[in-house]
Parts: structure tokens; sequence; C-alpha cells
């Protein structure tokens, strides 16, 4: 195999080919056409299917071609931030990367390596492919990050017959995933009876400076969320007897990431230095509970254009009391795992359309008993404030399988690779395994993939000197599957 920065120049190149094509959730026909002329130029036979989902095929070698069917899976659609004032069209624009002695990132937005380095990897050992190896099988999906429904709509015949499934879509060296938990995405929406705009100075309040980040992975952080601390700020208002007719409301980048920042127009004839008084004492508030956790705080009141319409009070006032009560982090602590979040909720768009106010709820949990009771419990309250709610399918959890062949090679090939012992664990994030598995009960599947930090946010950077040694780690194990090398498969 080629030499560390060999592999390392090569995957990389195949990434920045993937950073110039704009792939937002719901819009990944561009990049899907890409990558099925991509992996036609190596060879494959490849489908691409009505939810653009691409599966591509490399033939055993010689000699090898009844060895186990595996799969090597990746998700093509990433999470589009921003930082606050870069201006950024994620339908439109590529992302502009940077690197550096250690690590890659993109200039003023998230890096897409979540899950667009595990593309990258897929394609470049299938254009240099460990010898020998048995049947291939690279599966791409869309809409990972929103809805899944790539894997929901993928034809089970694409994973039937296959033994072993790799997903590669973790974003720690070093770390074995054998489990995931399941999630449920749910959409609030309040039909709005717009007013005419009343007397009184407009403004602009702004929540921002907070950390966001994947609504996974650092749910258990203790940071704050922009879109709840929006709706105490109006809900103060009218506890003080500050009326305020609200214009618009709207806040967070994707349902999967925790909103870092939040903003809604309004008009008052409250006095502004009353105004920013309860603005004040909500943000000392704020910064008492999380400020040791999120302390970038930033409140900010600035007059704005008047609006030529306004909501009812009712509307405005029923959206910002349901979206108070409903619980965004930690519900539950794992009893079998310790460390490990076992269900949440995050909070994370909110958005004012010509009829309507929307939020997105997004339950996760490693037991899919609790997120049927999340089903019902957001019906029930989506009722009692008028606010019904739209109830997507439920990702299932991927739960352990004890025993695990594949799980057990893996570690094997890590400890001789780097001399030391490979972590394994279940993870509080959603993956499409659980999908896969259901298609495919037999499968043995397992997730691995490079460093990846502060995913889902402008901060993203992937870090340079894990990707070799993972492509060593992957190819080693579809030598061994094939039936080559040290460990007996």
């Amino acid at each position: 195999m080629r030499n560390d920065n060999d592999i390392l120049e090569g995957v990389l190149a195949e990434f920045e080919k993937l950073a110039a094509i704009p792939r937002p959730s719901g819009q990944e026909e561009a990049v899907s056409n890409y990558l099925k002329e991509a992996f036609a130029a190596l060879g494959c036979p490849v489908v691409q299917d009505t939810a653009n989902n691409v599966i591509a095929d490399l033939a055993a070698s010689p000699g090898f071609e009844t060895k186990p069917l595996t799969i090597l899976q990746s998700h093509m659609d990433m999470v589009c931030v921003a930082e606050d004032g870069v201006r950024y069209d994620p339908a439109a624009d590529p992302i502009r990367l940077v690197r550096d002695a250690e690590t890659l990132r993109a200039e003023g937005t998230s890096l897409g390596s979540d899950d667009g380095i595990g593309i990258a990897e897929i394609l470049w050992l299938f254009r240099h492919p460990p010898e020998p190896h048995g049947p291939l099988r690279a599966i791409i999906t869309t809409d990972e990050e929103s809805g899944m429904s790539g894997a929901i709509l993928l034809d089970a015949k694409h994973v039937a017959g296959a033994a072993y499934y790799l997903n590669l879509d973790s974003e720690e060296d070093g770390l074995l995933t054998v489990g995931s938990a399941g999630s449920l995405d749910v959409e609030f929406s309040r039909p709005i009876r717009w007013l005419p705009s009343v007397s009184g100075q407009a403004w602009r309040l702004t929540v921002s400076g907070l950390l966001g980040g994947h609504s996974g992975e650092r749910i258990n952080d203790g940071r704050g969320n922009a879109i709840q601390l929006l709706a105490s700020l109006l809900l103060d208002f009218a506890a003080a007897d500050f009326p305020v007719a609200v214009v618009s409301l709207t806040g967070g980048t994707a349902r999967n990431a925790i909103p870092a920042s939040a903003e809604a127009v309004f008009l008052s004839l409250t006095p502004e230095k009353d105004l920013r008084q309860a603005i004040k004492r909500r943000g000392d508030r704020f910064l008492a509970a999380f400020g040791s956790s999120d302390p970038g705080l930033v409140l900010t009141l600035t007059p704005a254009e008047k609006p030529s319409r306004m909501m009812t009070p009712r509307d405005s006032k029923d959206i910002a009391r349901l979206i108070s009560v409903l619980h965004s982090g930690v519900f539950a602590m794992s009893p079998a795992l310790p460390g490990l979040v076992e269900t949440s909720a995050n909070l994370g768009l909110l958005r004012t359309e010509e009829n309507r106010v929307w939020f997105s709820y997004y339950p996760r949990s490693s037991l899919n008993e609790k997120l049927t009771v999340f089903q019902r419990n957001c019906a029930l309250l989506g009722e009692q404030f008028g606010c019904p709610a739209q109830i997507g399918v439920p990702s299932p959890a991927w739960q352990e399988r004890p025993g695990s062949r594949l799980a057990k090679l893996i570690a094997a090939v890590y400890e001789e690779q780097r001399g030391e012992k490979m972590r394994i664990a279940s993870i509080h994030a959603g993956l499409e395994s659980g999908f896969m598995l259901k298609k495919n009960h037999g499968l043995d599947i397992v997730s691995l993939g490079v460093t990846t930090l502060d995913i889902h946010s402008p901060k993203e950077r992937l870090i340079l000197a894990t990707v070799a040694p993972q492509i060593r780690l992957i190819a080693e194990t579809l030598r061994r599957i094939a039936g080559k090398g040290q460990t007996p498969f």
C-alpha cells in the first residue's frame, strides 16, 4: 500500500472535489450525479435510485468472488452553517477549504467532513483496493442529516446478501461504534392570522454567541438553546406587562444542531430602557445557569424597519409557551452504559413563513419505546397549544450485537497496527445503520471514522493525522474478510 502522505493527499483530493459541489440536505442531485460518474469511471456498475442514492459495486479480486459481500457506506448531504456575518448560500456556494499542518477546515462555514470524508475514503479505496479483497459495494445515501429519507427509501435488495457493513460516519479515530440512538423528526406548525401593524417602535431582538454544535454529541455539554432563550424573553415581556406585537421569529441552522442564534422582530410602545432591563435580567439568569459551559451569550436590541403586519397576541404567545415547555437537552442517562446519554431532544429550527410559524423538535433515544412516547406526547402538546405536530417515521435505534465478528476483527487489526486497544462503544447520535439492519437482519454492522471536531458548526475541522491510519485499518480489515492476514476470520 502507498505511504501515509500519498494516502492523505489522495483522500483529500477526493474530498476537495466534493467540497466544490453544494450539497445541503434535500438538494443532492448534483453531488449524486458526480458520484455516479466517478464510480462509473472506475469501471464499477452503478445504480442511482429515485432518492438519488448511489450504489456501486467493485468486483472481487480474481479467485475471491465467493467471499462475503462487504458494504462501505456514507452519506452525501451535509449540515450547512456559517459564522455570523458570513455571506453563504448553501445551495450555490462551494466550501472554501483552509488547510494547515494539522487540520482541514472551511473559511467561515461548516466543512462537510460529516460525511464527505467517508465518501472520500470509499472513493480512494475503490480506486486503490487492497489485495486481495472480496466483493465490495459502496452505498452513498441522501438526506441523512434532516430525515434519513435516503436510507428509508433504499431498496432492500441493495443490502440483501451482504454479510458485513462498515458505516464510515463516525467522528473519532480509535473508537469503534457498535450501536447508536434512534430519533424522531417532529415539526410543530402554527397557522398565523396576520393583523395590520399598530403604532410603536419596531425592534430586532437577537440572541447570538452561543456554542451550538451537534445535538447528539454535544447535548450533554450543558450548552444553551438560543430558540428557547428567545421564547423566554418574549414571555418575560408579557409577564412584566410590556406588550409586544411579534412580526417574525427565526432561529437555528439545522434540526440536529443546537441553535447558537435566534431572532425576533416586534413592535412595542414600551420604553426602550424597560425592554433593555428585561433583556439584561434574562441574560443574567441564562449565564447563571449556562455560563460555565456556554459563556459567550450576546443579546442585542436594535431598531428595525416598520413592518406592515404583525401576529395576533394569541399566536405569538402560544408559540412561545410551547417552545418553553418542550424540554431541550438530556432527558435520561443510560443505566447500562455509564456516561452515555440514553434519551435527549433538541429544538433546532424556528422559521416564519407566509402563513405559518414552524419549529422542529428532534428527540433521540437508544430505546425505541421512548421514541414512541415522544410521538404521543408531541401530538398532545401540539393540540393543546394550537400548533399541530407533524411527526415523521422514527429512525430505529441500532443496538449492539453481542459477539459481532466484524467488531472483533477490526479491534484486533487496530491493536496490531497501533499497539493499543480500540475503544468499543455505543453513541448518542443517529446513524443510518438501524434502517439497514431492518432491511437485512443478518448484517454485521460497525461504524468508524477519522477524527473530526465541532461538526455541524463553522468551527468544524478534520484532524489530518487520522486519515491514513483509518485507511490502513479499513484496507487490512477487507483483506482479512477475504481470508488473508494473521487473524483468522
